[in-house]
């Protein structure tokens, strides 16, 4: 059965110290329907992805809190956590219960609140997307190991601190023309450079900002499409998702994500497409060697090669292959819970033809996004066309 996509949205990235989770991702789920021309009584499925959400906000229960508050309470609901991959999660499993016949109508999303806890606390919090016993305890934060991973590239491949800066100068530009980014400003090369220093050789403008947002889609079957005239364009063609070792150490190869690479391969296969199909990608650059990693996992770059994407201007809304045309992690923000239903919107205005960074005439796009250093990977395919 085909998923087709018929309402999104996500409410600004950034700093929102008088609203709430509930509030965001009803804010989110409110304006999606509103998108698709549903309304709240017509869900019969909710997947919201929270990852942090009992930890900052002492609530769990999430999804039947969601639920609850939006007045979804006819639907099934569930909270899913994958770390940064479970708004991604979401989606899938929505998407998967349209296939499977069991619902015509899903809400997927995501939302986290990051503000509402220190600096401190923030960071103990997502250090439970490592390994406790063998990475937290040893001291390692997610930057150090990124900074990690950044090391072993950068001596394999012979790749400098220019390549990496040169991702967040095309992330920032891109984000400067999103409204719903977090940051909106320009940077260049040696300003990232000069940035203050976080874990060797990451700089503070190589990471994602601690964001608050919420990001909604709404999945449909196609013949519910059909049959209550709603105006499709999306489809869902394919997912994948896979694991790794949580820990880093564990790893044969620590400049490589082959969690991705496999997920990728099960949503190319089930979408019946190439790496060279894809037009258009949002992408995991929660620091700036992640994109690096990810734009090879996902077979648009071969090992090594990675590094000459943005500096080559290959990656660029006008390159070979586009990628995180909504300024990515890096300019739009992170807020870890909604992260992967952010990317579905930003993909979807796009196969629509009404993104602020429109690409020209994109069919196929991609979402990719990691849990974890990349323990866990989803990666999702949607074409232009709809019911």
């Amino acid at each position: 059965m085909t998923v087709q996509i018929a309402g999104v949205a996500s409410t600004p990235y950034g700093n929102h110290p008088d609203s709430s989770t509930r509030e965001l991702f009803t804010d989110a789920a409110l304006e999606a329907l509103e998108d698709a021309s549903l309304s709240v009584d017509d869900i019969e499925e909710l997947y919201a992805g929270n990852f942090i959400g009992d930890l900052t906000d002492d609530q769990a229960h999430v999804g039947a809190m969601l639920a609850d508050y939006l007045g979804a309470r006819q639907a099934a609901s569930m909270r899913t956590e994958s770390a940064c991959a479970s708004a991604s999660s979401a989606a899938r499993s929505g998407a998967q219960a349209i296939a499977a016949g069991d619902a015509d109508v899903a809400l997927v999303g995501g939302v986290e609140m990051m503000h509402t806890s220190g600096l401190a606390e923030v960071t103990d919090a997502l250090a439970n997307a490592a390994d406790n016993e063998y990475e937290n305890e040893a001291g390692l934060t997610f930057p150090g190991i990124y900074a990690l991973m950044a090391q072993v590239y950068m001596d394999e491949f012979d790749a400098t601190n220019e390549d990496l800066a040169a991702v967040t100068v095309k992330n920032y530009d891109n984000g400067i023309s999103n409204p719903i980014a977090q940051r909106q400003e320009e940077t260049d090369v040696e300003s990232v450079l000069e940035s203050p220093p976080v874990a060797t050789p990451l700089r503070l403008q190589d990471c994602c900002p601690i964001t608050d947002g919420a990001s909604a889609a709404v999945l449909v079957s196609e013949a519910y499409a059909n049959e209550h005239g709603l105006e499709t364009e999306v489809s869902v063609v394919g997912s994948g998702q896979s694991s790794d070792s949580i820990a880093l150490q564990d790893r044969p190869d620590l400049a490589r994500t082959r969690a991705a690479e496999r997920a990728a391969e099960q949503a190319y296969e089930r979408a019946e497409i190439s790496a060279e199909d894809v037009d258009v990608v949002e992408l995991h650059d929660c620091f700036t060697i992640a994109e690096i990693l990810a734009i090879e996992s996902l077979g648009f770059f071969e090992r090594g090669e990675g590094a000459r994407g943005a500096v080559e201007g290959e990656t660029a809304v006008d390159g070979r292959i586009p990628v995180n045309t909504s300024g990515g992690l890096l300019a739009k923000g992170h807020p870890v819970g909604a992260t992967g239903v952010g990317q579905l919107v930003e993909i979807t205005k796009q196969l629509e033809g009404r993104h602020p960074n429109q690409v020209d005439d994109p069919t196929i796009g991609l979402t990719h996004t990691v849990g974890g250093s990349g323990a866990s990977c989803v990666v999702t395919v949607l074409r232009a066309g709809g019911a």
